[in-house]
């Protein structure tokens, strides 16, 4: 599910104002999750304490690592209603894309030395995690210079639209059976499928739209069922004031999280990369979480105190679309008017 809603997002999003930045902007989302990770898991351990919730730090960093990842899906949709400025929009998407990726890996890591297959090595860990990074991005530039071969040689748009399907789902398969990230893989061989260059040389102006709304109602269609899953989880989780107080504290610690994060990366690239006055505090507002952060939420076990962190997700994830996403908008507009 993951791999399709990545897809999806990578597919839609044009990187015209990003073609010599892409690098960069990995960089950016790597440290900026990893960053995040281990603040809203710091931050998490002491305020869950506060409640007298004493879990295990491990877990604090699983959850920091699944809160993190912003969605590309409604940060795209948000940002366009909102009038941010064409640059700035491409490079938060770009970013928010990649820490989708990132953020997989780096829970899938923490998970699992949390669940004592990894031993806990800062070299095997950089290696777990360097395979998985670097593998995936070259997997999955195979991936979608393959799927663009054949898209080229054939004009059947319901072929290429099956192409594109079987891409993801064998793609994933056989990254998970090679041990490299198939969430960044998937993302790769989007951005490849999705660019200008490739959907002229490769699909005619039927195909394109047939792939185009074949992916937005997957999209449409996985992120309903997850936040279905999520609501059929609420039903019959324990509801805790512990829980709902610890996840009201929280919501404030990711977005401190996210705003120091940025810090760094903006300041590194902030002349290569041309950034809008305020992009820290944008970005921060306008980084929501959404399906990504769920759907990971809903792979902890019941020792990693599960239903705890699910609730929480949720009430981070809830506040994200409703205040952030309905008052982004109003943010930019205010600071557009004071740069002038």
């Amino acid at each position: 599910m993951l791999s399709f809603l990545l897809f999806a997002g990578a597919l839609h999003t044009n990187f015209n104002e990003l073609k010599v930045q892409r690098w960069p902007i990995l960089v950016f989302s790597t440290l900026g999750v990893l960053v995040s990770t281990f603040i809203v898991g710091g931050l998490s351990y002491f305020i869950l304490q506060l409640f007298s919730l004493n879990v295990p730090f491990i877990y604090c960093l699983l959850f920091g690592a699944l809160i993190s990842p912003t969605d590309p899906i409604a940060v795209l949709g948000i940002l366009k209603k909102a009038g941010v400025p064409e640059k700035l929009e491409a490079k938060i998407v770009g970013e928010s894309l990649f820490n989708d990726g990132v953020g997989v890996v780096v829970f899938l890591t923490i998970y699992e030395i949390a669940t004592g297959t990894e031993s806990f090595s800062m070299v095997s860990v950089l290696k777990l995690f360097g395979v998985e990074v670097f593998g995936g991005l070259v997997f999955g530039g195979l991936l979608g210079w393959l799927t663009y071969k054949m898209l080229k040689s054939i004009d059947e748009f319901e072929i290429e639209v099956i192409i594109t399907l079987a891409m993801v789902m064998v793609g994933t398969m056989i990254a998970q059976k090679i041990h490299v990230s198939a969430p960044l893989a998937i993302v790769t061989a989007g951005l490849i499928v999705g660019h200008d260059h490739v959907r002229k040389a490769s699909m005619s102006k039927t195909t394109e739209s047939y792939v185009d709304k074949f992916w937005e109602l997957i999209d449409i269609l996985l992120n309903a069922i997850l936040f279905v899953l999520i609501g059929m989880e609420m039903l019959v989780l324990v509801y805790d004031k512990a829980y709902i107080f610890a996840g009201l504290l929280i919501i404030p610690a990711v977005l401190i999280a996210r705003y120091l994060s940025l810090i760094l990366p903006v300041n590194l690239f902030k002349k290569k990369l041309d950034f809008v006055p305020k992009t820290t505090l944008i970005m921060t507002w306008g980084g929501l979480r959404g399906g990504i952060s769920i759907a990971l939420a809903l792979g902890l076990s019941q020792d990693m105190n599960r239903d705890m962190f699910l609730v929480i997700t949720y009430i981070v994830v809830v506040f994200s679309i409703l205040v952030q996403g309905l008052s982004v908008e109003k943010l930019v507009r205010r600071l557009q008017s004071k740069s002038k």
